[in-house]
Parts: structure tokens; C-alpha cells; sequence
């Protein structure tokens, strides 16, 4: 019994001439694009914050004692799983191409 993913999967693949399998890898990749920029977006907000380029950075801020632990701490630990997640859906990406 086939699922409405695998009825519209094969709509598609026929209506445009294409393999199910090219039409999954370029959604996905156009979905972790997607992904990717909402990423960026949101690392961008916060470097921008912070007036800081990585949470590298921001960690040098946290030693010389330029921004306050208890004020920003949330955001450190967001912009390190921001930069984490950006690096797997980079890596994503390049193996889709």
C-alpha cells in the first residue's frame, strides 16, 4: 500500500522527468538550504549582539572580563549549538553535491 509521500513522490518524479531519488536529494538540499540560512540568520543576530564573530570569540570576551557571564550566558550556549548545527548542515550539503 503505497503512503501519499510515495503517491506524490511519483506524481512529481513523472510530471518532471526525474528519478524519485533526484527529486528527494534536491529537497532535501533545498530544505537543509533552507535550514542553513535560518541558522545564519540567527548567528548573525547574535554575533551582531555581542559584536563578535564565533563563540570562540565570544569566549575570549567571557576571560578579559569585557561582557558578563550571567547576562550572556544563554546566548554563548546558543551560538555554540548555532555554529554546531551550521557545521553539520554544511557537512549535509557538501555530501548531497
Amino acid at each position: 500500500m503505497q503512503t501519499v509521500i510515495d503517491k506524490t513522490l511519483d506524481v512529481l518524479a513523472k510530471e518532471f522527468n526525474l528519478s524519485r531519488d533526484l527529486l528527494i536529494k534536491e529537497s532535501l538540499k533545498i530544505f537543509l538550504e533552507r535550514k542553513l540560512r535560518e541558522i545564519k540568520t540567527e548567528v548573525f543576530r547574535l554575533s551582531g549582539k555581542y559584536r563578535v564573530s564565533s563563540v570562540k570569540e565570544m569566549e575570549e570576551l567571557y576571560k578579559k572580563g569585557e561582557i558578563e557571564e550571567k547576562d550572556s550566558w544563554r546566548d554563548y550556549q546558543k551560538l555554540d549549538h548555532l555554529e554546531y548545527k551550521k557545521a553539520e548542515i554544511e557537512k549535509l550539503l557538501d555530501e548531497l553535491t
